[in-house]
């Protein structure tokens, strides 16, 4: 199989690249691989790949608020001219979208089947890149996710373990609730995901849910700071609004006997394989 990766060198994207070693594979990113640019798209459908996964975005999400334009050109634009690629050049599209195309005010996790309300640009720009995805291929996976971490990015995770060794003390939100999901964990559920031919939007993230403050109490314990002064906060000022509860509900892989493993789990391997790297 021919596989193309966008967003290649991101977190996800690294981890894409250990699963799908075997493979023979493209890797496109920044520089010099712009998504938004005619000439890596022209480049992407020389090439021919069988299977795209499209990995690259702007995920700055204060950022995304801050420059609404930038975020649709990419999220939105630039999702729609990879599409456009794959339609070109035949093949299947794997498009990696977000919780944040919800506004989080279900009780219960959200199914793949209800209705995306976003409330913030990036989840709105998000949402656009989806939409182009459905209008444009019959052959797509739609694989949302949430809260991020793997080797060799900036993390919650990461950003957690700094801030312990710079300040005094912490404060994290009860208030946001996600489940967080091991990048390597994704990359296999995808790797799963795409043997069968049933398309459409997928829900995949580490089973469970937490808050922010208990996130980062995990992450504190295994990473040997667990007498370090945490607290629980109700808010904290930024610039871009996140959904209070978009806990994603995975019902559809499921279905075809793919899950990934409780997060508390899945952190510990995080710990290991940052120990062993």
């Amino acid at each position: 199989m021919r596989l193309a990766i966008t967003g290649a060198e991101g977190q996800l994207g690294r981890s894409l690249q250990q699963v799908f070693a075997a493979q023979e594979m493209l890797l496109l990113d920044l520089p010099p691989w712009d998504i938004t640019s005619e000439e890596t798209i022209s480049f992407l459908v020389r090439w021919a790949p069988d299977l795209v996964i499209h990995a690259a975005a702007m995920t700055d999400v204060d950022g995304c608020e801050r420059d609404p334009d930038a975020a649709f050109s990419v999220n939105g634009q630039g999702t729609r001219k990879v599409a456009l690629a794959c339609q070109r050049c035949k093949a299947t599209m794997v498009c990696i979208s977000t919780d944040y195309v919800f506004e989080g005010t279900k009780d219960e996790p959200y199914l793949e089947s209800d209705e995306p309300h976003p409330i913030n640009i990036y989840g709105e720009s998000k949402l656009e890149g989806e939409r182009h995805v459905q209008e444009l291929l019959r052959h797509y996976y739609i694989v949302r996710t949430a809260w991020l971490y793997g080797p060799g990015g900036r993390n919650f995770v990461e950003k957690v373990l700094q801030l312990a060794e710079e300040r005094p003390e912490l404060h994290y939100v009860v208030t946001e609730v996600g489940s967080p999901t091991y990048t390597r964990d994704l990359a296999e559920g995808i790797s799963r995901l795409v043997r069968h031919p049933q398309y459409g939007i997928y829900h995949l993230t580490n089973e469970g849910s937490c808050s922010r403050y208990e996130f980062a109490r995990a992450i504190l314990d295994l990473g040997g700071r667990g007498e370090f002064p945490l607290y629980p906060a109700e808010s904290y000022p930024r610039l871009a609004k996140p959904p209070p509860h978009a806990v994603l509900a995975n019902i559809r892989a499921a279905k075809l006997g793919i899950r990934l493993r409780p997060w508390p789990e899945a952190l510990v391997a995080y710990f290991q394989e940052r120990s062993d790297g």
